[in-house]
């Protein structure tokens, strides 16, 4: 479990229409659609409206962010509490990123359209080594002893943390059709957040089954960010419990969020 952290400087805020708890608005049968619940926002704070946003990830205290767009493509450290840019530093070769995980003292980074993994080194970030990836990268995130990675297809691929070796992979199914799009990841108590690209909502996978059992409703908050073509809903971290940090591409914020999922 992640460590808990110091809002003081957030900016606490109830956005309209987000607030009153996480109340599934469709209800569970067994042949039923999966309940489908919004966010309730505890806090905001500033982001960076120049950042393409991949991915985000807490790792204890610390908030990493992989911006992406060739050329201009960086890792980044941020302030948890602020959104200031701590550490940052370019991804090689003009390589467009993607997402993110930590893995120990290591950052894992993917790329688009490359067909590598670039390995960092978390402390002084800097670029280790680029392995071979058989097909694009989109989302990335550490399930215990395996990644899972997104490819912007119905499917989650599953990777060796220390070779990136593809081990495995699972087709992704919504209400028992094949759900397309998945992009950026967060591995929670082994499930798997998935943001689903140009849509306002995040998804609950059982990468057992690859079956999404939960559905998260954030188009207010997308809303709030300035809707449109480039703004899009992109970038879950768990914070600790059920609380999450939620932001986008190119948004002015990012959200602290109570994300009251049902059980498994």
């Amino acid at each position: 479990m992640r460590n808990s952290i110091i809002w003081a400087a957030a900016v606490s805020v109830l956005v309209a229409g987000c607030g009153g708890g996480a109340t599934p608005s469709e209800t569970t049968t067994a042949e039923g659609p999966v309940p489908t619940i919004t966010p309730e926002v505890l806090a905001e704070m500033p982001h960076d409206t120049t950042a393409w946003t991949q991915g985000l990830e807490f790792d204890g205290p610390r908030l990493y962010e992989g911006t992406g767009v060739a050329g201009a493509s960086q890792v980044r450290e941020l302030d948890p509490e602020t959104g200031a840019v701590l550490r940052a530093a370019a991804a090689p070769n003009n390589y467009y990123g993607e997402g993110i995980t930590v893995v120990g003292d290591r950052i894992w980074e993917l790329t688009w359209q490359n067909k590598v993994a670039v390995e960092w080194d978390k402390n002084t970030m800097t670029p280790l080594r680029e392995v071979p990836v058989n097909g694009e990268g989109w989302g990335l995130c550490a399930d215990g002893d395996r990644l899972v990675r997104s490819d912007g297809s119905d499917r989650l691929f599953f990777h060796d943390p220390e070779t990136f070796a593809e081990t495995g992979s699972v087709a992704v199914t919504r209400d028992g059709d094949p759900l397309t799009n998945l992009n950026e990841l967060e591995c929670v108590d082994g499930q798997v957040w998935a943001n689903v690209w140009t849509s306002d909502t995040i998804v609950r996978i059982d990468p057992g089954s690859g079956e999404v059992n939960t559905v998260v409703d954030a188009s207010e908050l997308a809303g709030n960010a300035g809707r449109d073509n480039q703004k899009v809903l992109n970038g879950i971290a768990h914070i600790d419990g059920d609380e999450y940090l939620i932001t986008g591409k190119y948004w002015p914020k990012m959200y602290r969020v109570r994300i009251d999922a049902p059980s498994e």
